[in-house]
């Protein structure tokens, strides 16, 4: 029986995935912590590598129900190895669509992606030397950036500094003490919150403080920090470094907490009665009304036009449309680009008609 295999190919022959919205297929599925498991895949068609920058996320459609649902997770992986993309992820007690992830997604499934974008990363916010903060999940940017370091520029300074709550919570702890090992200035810490009875422990333990921050990275002063987390935990590291007189401007944080809807804007009254604009939906075929101060995204709803979306903040992208007519007033937070703006797209969770509108949705 002959079973065709792959040709093999330098990644300058093939074609760098730039798809706006693509399929991605599952390759392994891998666990790493309790409730934590890394996903890793590859594009569902031959000849393409990936191209993003380390702290970059997606949006991931997950098929838990009659109506997907949006999901966005950081990617893991480092682009110094493109062949394949990773998420790692890790399913709380309300979780829906990451906890479908845990129960349905296998080898060979496809889910579609949306992505990659995100600011959060050293190559938009390079220093000489580095400082990694993070605590439970938000240590997947770090690991997406100290892996593509590794490989690019292995002497690089970095200090790494993550909050578990406890020895077995530690994601990717392995990894990252081989590369303590491996890279010459490479300084690792772990700060843990509770032990069960039996386990060892010798680092530190409770709570990340300044005196915590300084005894793994005296000189942080020094350094350009990345910080990612909880955002009570996140808070507590930007007060300890601005008490300590650190440079902010070399601060830089990103929560993977999605944010609660924008509410309605109030529209100030210039004598006159606001109305509701005209929007159309072009590939739909139907037309609804926009209420002053509401946006593109909630006259969808309304007119029972499906538009994805997942932050609704402005933030990750998913709710990107194009703009075939009109004009809008649009107050993002990063999750589209100039030039994407000049091609006519806009985010339709942050996006207010100021006349009608058609887009294509």
């Amino acid at each position: 029986m002959n079973i065709a295999l792959p040709s093999y190919r330098h990644v300058d022959e093939m074609r760098p995935w730039s798809d706006r919205e693509h399929r991605l297929e599952c390759v392994a599925v891998t666990p790493e912590a309790p409730d934590v498991m890394t996903f890793t895949f590859r594009p569902d068609r031959p000849g393409h590598w990936f191209r993003y920058q380390p702290g970059q996320f997606v949006t991931l459609e997950i098929p838990v129900g009659p109506e997907p649902v949006m999901r966005t997770y950081t990617l893991s992986s480092s682009p110094s190895r493109p062949y394949t993309v990773a998420v790692t992820v890790k399913a709380q007690k309300d979780s829906i669509g990451t906890r479908w992830m845990f129960d349905h997604l296998k080898p060979g499934m496809q889910l579609k992606a949306i992505g990659p974008l995100g600011d959060f990363s050293y190559a938009r916010h390079p220093g000489s030397k580095y400082l990694f903060v993070s605590a439970g999940s938000g240590i997947t940017p770090m690991v997406s950036m100290t892996r593509d370091l590794s490989d690019r520029q292995p002497d690089s300074d970095i200090a790494f500094l993550h909050c578990a709550r406890s020895p077995d919570d530690i994601i990717f702890r392995w990894e990252l003490e081989a590369k303590a090992r491996e890279m010459p200035k490479f300084t690792l810490g772990f700060i843990i919150e509770q032990l069960t009875h039996g386990q060892l422990w010798s680092g530190l333990k409770g709570r990340i403080d300044k005196a915590k921050i300084a005894l793994l990275a005296p000189d942080f002063l020094d350094r350009t920090v990345f910080c990612c987390g909880p955002e009570p935990f996140m808070a507590t590291v930007r007060e300890s470094l601005a008490s300590a007189g650190f440079d902010m401007a070399n601060y830089h944080e990103e929560t993977f907490q999605p944010a609660k809807p924008q509410p309605p804007v109030v529209v100030a009254d210039h004598g006159g009665e606001a109305k509701a604009t005209r929007v159309a939906f072009a590939m739909s075929g139907k037309e609804g009304f926009c209420e002053p101060g509401h946006t593109i995204l909630q006259a969808a709803r309304a007119s029972g036009v499906r538009i994805g979306a997942a932050c609704e903040s402005g933030l990750c992208g998913t709710c990107k449309v194009m703009k075939l007519s009109g004009e809008v007033e649009m107050d993002h937070n990063g999750g589209i680009l100039d030039d994407e703006i000049d091609e006519g797209y806009i985010l339709a969770c942050c996006s207010r008609p100021k006349g009608d509108v058609e887009i294509e949705a």
